[in-house]
């Protein structure tokens, strides 16, 4: 274990004799780090649990106290899985007691000045560039991509392989394999480079297509478009876009009315 003499550990905390600790770094109390974590100076982490190989740059907060004003310093926790990258000035928060844990996968980048609040769920090879920011309870699914500088409302879910572009302000529930773009958001399109990207064959592709037009630039009330979608036994990508509509609290991203949607090709 290589810890910095300027580093300040928790008597409690738990780190694997191979965990590297830079100059000034503080790990506070109900803290484990697991194999091969590398925590930069000025990091603080605190009531966390983190897997193997993340690397915390430097000036990282991870497992902060909620910003919400009715915690009272009850038990509550960040959990972080492995390879994840954090940059400087993030800030990921520990839970409240509403779900009493922040949950963040593997292999994210969270770029500089990101911030991730209390009781959101972070999937795996997520992406956050810099300045972008989740409100509380927020979920994000795997290898989703935010852009900068985009903020997200409490209880918003995004789905898996969604891309944001910059500066986008997220109101509602983004649906999977979508591109979203604007303040307030509407969807541009599938994320057609991402899904080519990730080996996704053309005729699952041209099936996701025909289920957008169909939730989106039919005519069908949302509704009427899932249960007519359902009915044709769709495939299982399009299947998981049907559930993630059904499954809405705060209503869908839906596109630009009475603006023709041009199928997004960039990532």
């Amino acid at each position: 274990m290589a810890i910095h003499p300027t580093a300040v550990v928790h008597p409690g905390a738990q780190l694997d004799a191979s965990v590297e600790v830079g100059p000034h770094a503080v790990i506070g109390p109900e803290t484990i780090i697991g194999p091969g974590c590398v925590i930069g100076p000025h990091c603080v982490v605190e009531h966390a649990t983190l897997g193997r190989e993340n690397r915390l740059v430097a000036s990282c907060f991870v497992g902060g106290p909620p910003q919400d004003l009715h915690y009272q310093g009850e038990p509550t926790r960040l959990i972080m899985g492995d390879r994840n990258w954090v940059r400087e000035g993030v800030t990921l928060n520990r839970g409240t007691t509403a779900t009493r844990e922040t949950r963040i996968g593997s292999g994210c980048l969270f770029m500089a000045l990101s911030h991730v609040a209390h009781d959101c769920r972070v999937g795996n090879n997520v992406i956050m560039a810099n300045a972008t920011g989740l409100a509380g309870h927020v979920q994000v699914a795997d290898n989703a991509i935010l852009s900068t500088m985009i903020g997200v409302h409490q209880f918003t879910r995004i789905g898996r392989m969604v891309m944001i572009s910059a500066g986008s302000m997220i109101g509602k529930d983004v649906p999977p394999f979508c591109v979203a773009q604007g303040d307030r958001a509407h969807l541009r399109g599938l994320n057609l480079v991402g899904l080519r990207r990730s080996g996704m064959k053309p005729p699952t592709i041209r099936a996701m297509k025909d289920a957008y037009v169909t939730l989106f630039q039919s005519g069908l009330r949302l509704e009427e478009a899932v249960a007519q979608l359902r009915a044709a036994s769709p495939i299982p990508e399009v299947a998981e876009i049907l559930d993630f509509i059904a499954a809405t609290k705060r209503g869908v991203t839906r596109p630009l009315s009475g603006r023709p949607e041009a199928e997004e090709e960039t990532a």
